[in-house]
């Protein structure tokens, strides 16, 4: 059974096929939806291209989700190619590596209101210029993690830019609702992605993981794919402005399992 037959879905921030993104359009593909593609900039292009094919998609083009004119372009492309979009896949996120080392309280001003634009009000804008396009409802969905419930070592800025991306939800979710479209948040466990590189100790984090977790084991692209059509699904049809943990269970724990820390 393919739940998403006849869906079309636009996804923002595909990298590489590391990617949570990729792993998100990888599941959709197989339920059935057409799929189209935006990626950050032409040092992406050469690895994105090759993906785009790998799954039919209608497009993939560069935007600059900083730039209002480059998402403007990207969803006059989407309405020329489909008319309508079902489906929205926010995956961008980014902070310059310097913040997500030593203390939050030593976070520059620029790379604040870089980290908030880039990985925050990307959402918002995005949601905006989809709505027209969303003409019988539509479900969007973004990418968080614990870091924004929780400190989380080495996270600083990019904490703090989760916390209000998971408002942002709650606040789309309030407002689009009305136009049957329906606005989440998966937040995943750790993954060996380009942007989880950036972050001093994740591979002391990931290597650790499946001893602390109620599941033991690590999440995988499948996982986080699998959420991702259910949520895009009409299974999910009366579920919005939640975040969804796909994390083996990490975040109902108040401390870890004595036997991960002998």
């Amino acid at each position: 059974m393919k739940l998403l037959e006849g869906k079309n879905a636009l996804i923002f921030g595909v990298a590489n096929d590391h990617s949570i993104a990729w792993g998100i359009a990888q599941a959709m593909h197989a339920h059935g939806a057409k799929l189209a593609f935006s990626y950050a900039g032409p040092v992406l292009e050469r690895r994105v291209l090759p993906l785009a094919e790998k799954v039919n998609a209608a497009f993939a083009e560069q935007c600059d989700v900083t730039q209002d004119d480059q998402i403007e372009a990207i969803f006059t492309k989407t309405a020329e190619t489909w008319g309508r979009i079902d489906i929205l896949v926010h995956a961008i996120a980014f902070a310059e590596r310097d913040e997500l080392m030593g203390a939050y309280y030593e976070t520059s001003r620029a790379g604040f209101h870089l980290a908030m634009d880039v990985s925050v009000f990307s959402l918002t804008a995005l949601a905006r210029a989809a709505l027209p396009l969303m003409t019988d409802g539509g479900s969007v969905m973004t990418l968080t993690s614990y870091g924004g419930d929780k400190a989380m070592p080495n996270y600083n800025v990019m904490g703090v830019a989760k916390a209000a991306l998971e408002a942002s939800t709650r606040y789309l979710a309030a407002d689009m609702g009305p136009h049957g479209v329906r606005v989440n948040a998966i937040s995943a466990g750790p993954l060996r992605t380009l942007s989880a590189a950036g972050v001093s100790g994740f591979k002391l984090l990931y290597r650790h993981y499946p001893e602390v977790v109620p599941l033991r084991r690590q999440i995988s692209l499948e996982d986080v794919g699998g959420a991702a059509v259910w949520l895009a699904s009409d299974l999910s049809s009366a579920v919005t402005g939640e975040v969804l943990f796909v994390d083996a269970g990490y975040n109902i724990l108040g401390a870890p399992h004595p036997m991960a820390v002998e």
